[in-house]
């Protein structure tokens, strides 16, 4: 029993050992390649160990051997920065939950994405490290790791907590330290912060930085001169970014000392936080420039500072201006003072802007408010400021200065006190002028009563009285004109004044309107006299001399002056000649008059006047009893001037020269040809009564009766109810009995429709209405005059019809008229009246082409007044701009500059800002604008314009802050002009986008 429990225990031994032989021999095998490749492991040899790692986990069946490979093959990976090390780490913690090697491999994990600066993934990996497995070195790279992930993370809170673990560390307390002053830096915490950087200063490797937050800390607790001299030794040892920063330490650090000319190179090397400057930047290096007097570089800072709204920037504007002011730059200096003044930051500075504005205002006008306005808001502000009796003196001076005298009267109507009168006065004779320019007859002439009630100052008394003659003489009241007129000239004032040195003229027109032609010739005779040197007047004076006197029949007095007309050889020589000749013919020198005549056909073919002297040539022969030669020249007439007033005249007289030579075929030929060619016309009547004579003496009244069925303007039964009707109603508008000249003449032309005379009662009835202010009913009978052939009621027919279109800006119906007015027109005011308004018509239609061709016609007529060569000018300009044509528009806005008035001067002074500004000359364009502002503040639309130009002349001249600023204040105080808001708008942007490159306290 002994024995085979023993033989059976060898048995199961030698079995157990066979057994375990053969698992031992794998084992062992396996054992030794692991043991091998965890030496080169740790001898750092991780590629060879990983190579080896692999071989073992791809033979062996080991859990555990096979979980030791797994790990260290990640490890190996990890630790060759080999790509997915990290993914092989992941799967043996997936793999191998239970390893003891877990928490390694995340703590290795950690540090790898560490090492490769992955700091959120690493965090994620620490996080699920167990620290108490840890041991201590391992816990202080943890501790330390973590912590400068969550520093890196912005988390200062949990870095913190991690680096105060190792501030005793010996291989991680310096950084933990460093770290930890670093963030006490940042958080302002400069007492912690010290404290850390005291601590490791004795370290090389932080001297260089600690050297720059010292600086940087010492600047922040107002130890600037510690601040300048730690700034100095750290910069030799500094990178360019901290340089940038240390310059600007130093630079403040000198400045906040006074030190100005210490600060300024250090100021100027700071590059800007990423290379822009903010507005406090820009303030402290323009301030130190302006305390050592260097003005042109404190502008230079200063006015890159845009949209600021604090101290800084309020005092920043407010030595702007002084600067400016130094330079005698005033526009640039208002716009810094106006800026600064609406800043409530600092109230002395407030103040003392706005007084600097409002004086600057005064000086050079002002763009965006009345000068006057400025003044009284700045007295109301700043009751109790040293200057408020210097400010009110200028306040009403500058109602005449500002010449914005509309809103000026407003003010005073308001404040009627007695030292604003002799202002009152002004302004009320400067509106006045202002709303004559403008056509405003009316209320001009209440602006120079008001001015004349107001006596302050002789001469504007003076001045006053003559203008109010003007006003009575436009608005046809002759007889108080003269009476106004004369009563100027009994004035002491009335020589000192612009106006006397043509009184006289205006005085002999006065007459001459009404039809007094002696008194009108004595005072033509005394302008001759006084007004040599006025080549225009001398000429129109020395004409309606000579016509005042052949008027009265003083015809050797009106050949004198004729004559001299002839001899100025001025633009009406032709008509001086002509009359010469009618002169001649009155002094019963009919031969002299005949050559005069035919002098005068010779030397002006073009004249206006070659019809009538061929008619008068025509009838002197007549009157000469050379019929041939008459006849001839009513030929000549004829063929020279197909449909001209003359026409049927010059017919009907060669008619009567047959008739009353007894050639009877060839006067009734003639005869015909009128009553054909011109019926209803007093010619027409003549000729069918002298036929009837013919007939009636050669016995063939029937031939006469049948001739005369033919024309419907002539019934022989009716004839004689016919003239009665008609001769009724003429008596009434004969004599000016408006309303029952209507009453007759319409019932006459309602009832004779092709009556004897209906072409002179559609005119008479026409003109009836016109004058009774019913227009409108006129037209029809005006249209029914020009409807017939020529007579001498077509062209006043023609003016009226055009007249009452243009009044309600019917351009269409217009046409017509005002085109044969132009080729029809006897009188040259009327060719001139249909020319501007043709002018006019062509430029609303858009029509440039032909509106520029009709006011070059105006502007040929040397005899037009300024306000229709300014018409004329402005339609030349605007269609040149309209079409491109900048050179044609530049010489016309440059004319128009010489003779315009009012808002047409605006216009072509901004123009002349307006092209300097695109020839690159900003300056000439800026002093064209402040013209503009200060002389023509009243036109708010070209003050608003010109305010772009402005802006935009400043930053052509690199002055960014006047742009941006008065750009800003168009879009604020100029919302009733869409238009020019938002082209200041655009400009705004485009500005601010570009300066925000270099300024960051710039936002779009």
């Amino acid at each position: 029993m002994h024995k085979l429990s023993w033989l059976l225990f060898l048995l199961i031994f030698i079995r157990t050992i066979d057994i375990s032989a053969q698992k031992s021999a794998i084992y062992t095998h396996d054992t030794k390649d692991f043991d091998k490749a965890l030496s080169l492991y740790n001898d750092e040899q991780y590629a060879s160990a990983q190579i080896i790692f692999e071989k073992v986990k791809s033979t062996t069946t080991n859990e555990e051997l096979l979980s030791d490979c797994s790990y260290y093959v990640a490890n190996c990976a990890i630790r060759t920065n080999q790509p997915g090390a990290d993914s092989l780490m992941e799967r043996f913690v997936a793999d191998y939950p239970t390893s003891s090697k877990q928490n390694q491999a995340y703590i290795e994990v950690a540090h790898y994405y560490f090492n490769q600066g992955n700091y959120p993934q690493a965090l994620q990996c620490f996080e699920k490290v167990e620290e108490s497995n840890l041991s201590y070195k391992e816990q202080d790279q943890y501790n330390f790791q973590k912590g400068y992930s969550f520093f890196v993370s912005k988390n200062k809170k949990e870095a913190t907590t991690y680096f105060n673990k190792v501030t005793n560390s010996a291989e991680y307390g310096s950084q933990a330290k460093y770290y930890l002053g670093f963030m006490a830096y940042e958080g302002d915490d400069y007492k912690q912060a010290a404290k850390y950087f005291d601590e490791v200063s004795g370290e090389e490797k932080y001297k260089e930085k600690l050297s720059y937050y010292q600086a940087d800390m010492n600047f922040k607790l107002g130890n600037f001169q510690k601040a300048i001299d730690l700034g100095l030794n750290a910069m030799d040892k500094s990178n360019a970014v901290e340089m940038s920063e240390l310059n600007k330490i130093i630079g403040e650090s000198y400045f906040n000392l006074k030190q100005y000319d210490k600060s300024i190179p250090y100021l100027a090397l700071y590059k800007g936080k990423k290379g822009r400057w903010n507005n406090t930047d820009f303030h402290q290096l323009g301030f130190a420039y302006y305390k050592q007097n260097d003005f042109e570089n404190a502008i230079s800072q200063f006015n890159k500072i845009i949209g600021g709204n604090d101290l800084v920037a309020q005092n920043a504007y407010y030595h702007l201006g002084e600067s400016y002011l130094k330079l005698e730059k005033k526009q640039e200096a208002l716009n810094a003072f106006k800026n600064a003044s609406e800043m409530d930051f600092d109230t002395l500075i407030q103040e003392d802007a706005s007084l600097n504005y409002a004086k600057l205002s005064y000086e050079i006008g002002n763009s965006y408010q009345n000068v006057p306005s400025v003044l009284i808001t700045f007295l109301k502000k700043h009751p109790n400021n040293a200057s408020k009796s210097e400010i009110g003196k200028l306040l009403i001076d500058s109602y005449i200065s500002s010449k914005n005298y509309k809103e000026a009267l407003i003010l005073l109507e308001k404040n009627k006190s007695s030292e604003n009168k002799p202002a009152y006065q002004k302004v009320t004779f400067y509106r006045g002028l202002e709303l004559y320019t403008d056509g405003k007859y009316q209320e001009a002439s209440s602006m120079f009563e008001k001015s004349i009630d107001e006596p302050r100052d002789a001469k504007f008394t003076a001045r006053a009285t003559f203008w109010k003659g003007e006003t009575e003489y436009v608005l046809e009241d002759f007889k108080n004109a003269v009476l106004s007129y004369k009563q100027f000239l009994g004035l002491a004032q009335a020589k000192e004044t612009p106006e006397y040195l043509n009184s006289n003229y205006n005085i002999a027109y006065t007459y001459f309107k009404l039809k007094e032609y002696d008194q009108a010739g004595n005072y033509f005779e005394k302008q001759i006299e006084k007004g040599k040197n006025d080549k225009v007047r001398l000429n129109d004076s020395y004409l309606r001399l000579a016509d005042c006197r052949f008027v009265e029949s003083k015809y050797m007095p009106a050949l004198e002056a004729y004559n001299k007309v002839i001899d100025l050889r001025s633009i009406d020589a032709d008509y001086a000649y002509f009359q010469k000749a009618i002169c001649y013919g009155f002094l019963s020198k009919n031969n002299k008059k005949i050559e005069e005549l035919n002098i005068f056909l010779k030397l002006y073919l073009k004249s206006d006047y070659r019809d009538d002297a061929l008619f008068e040539l025509g009838n002197t022969y007549v009157a000469d009893k050379q019929q041939d030669l008459a006849i001839k020249t009513y030929d000549r007439l004829n063929a020279e001037f197909k449909k001209g007033s003359y026409t049927s005249k010059a017919i009907l007289r060669q008619g009567l020269i047959y008739y009353n030579s007894d050639r009877d075929e060839q006067a009734l030929t003639k005869f015909k040809k009128v009553a054909a060619d011109f019926p209803k016309t007093p010619e027409a009547l003549e000729a069918v009564a002298t036929a009837r004579l013919i007939y009636v003496d050669n016995g063939k009244v029937d031939e006469y009766a049948t001739w005369v069925r033919t024309l419907d303007f002539v019934t022989v039964t009716d004839a004689e109810l016919d003239n009665d009707t008609y001769e009724a109603a003429e008596k009434q508008y004969l004599q000016n009995n408006t309303r029952l000249a209507i009453s007759g003449l319409s019932g006459y032309v309602s009832k004779f429709l092709n009556g004897i005379h209906s072409l002179k009662a559609n005119f008479y009835l026409a003109q009836s209405y016109f004058s009774d202010a019913q227009e409108s009913k006129s037209v029809p009978n005006y249209e029914y005059v020009i409807a017939e052939p020529r007579s001498e009621f077509t062209e006043q027919s023609l003016a009226r019809l055009a007249q009452i279109f243009l009044k309600t800006n019917d351009c269409d119906k217009a046409f017509p008229a005002l085109l044969r007015l132009e080729t029809e027109a006897d009188f040259p005011q009327n060719k001139t009246f249909a020319q501007s308004n043709l002018m006019r018509c062509y430029y609303d239609k858009k029509d440039y082409d032909n509106s520029v061709v009709y006011a070059d016609k105006v502007l040929e007529n040397q005899k037009i007044d300024d306000n229709v060569k300014s018409d004329a000018q402005i339609i030349v300009a605007r269609a040149a701009l309209q079409t491109g044509d900048e050179t044609k528009a530049r010489s016309a806005y440059a004319k128009l500059q010489i003779i315009a008035k009012g808002e047409l001067a605006a216009e072509a002074l901004y123009y002349d800002a307006y092209f300097k500004n695109k020839d690159g000359k900003f300056e000439a364009s800026n002093a064209a604008v402040q013209k503009l502002a200060k002389n023509y503040s009243g036109y708010k639309y070209f003050g608003a314009k010109g305010l772009i130009l402005m802006a935009k002349n400043f930053y052509g001249l690199k002055d960014s802050f006047q742009a941006t600023y008065i750009l800003d204040n168009v879009i604020k105080n100029f919302t009733d002009f869409p238009d020019v808001v938002s082209e200041a708008q655009t400009e705004l942007d485009s500005i601010k986008n570009e300066e925000s490159k270099t300024n960051s306290s710039i936002t779009n």
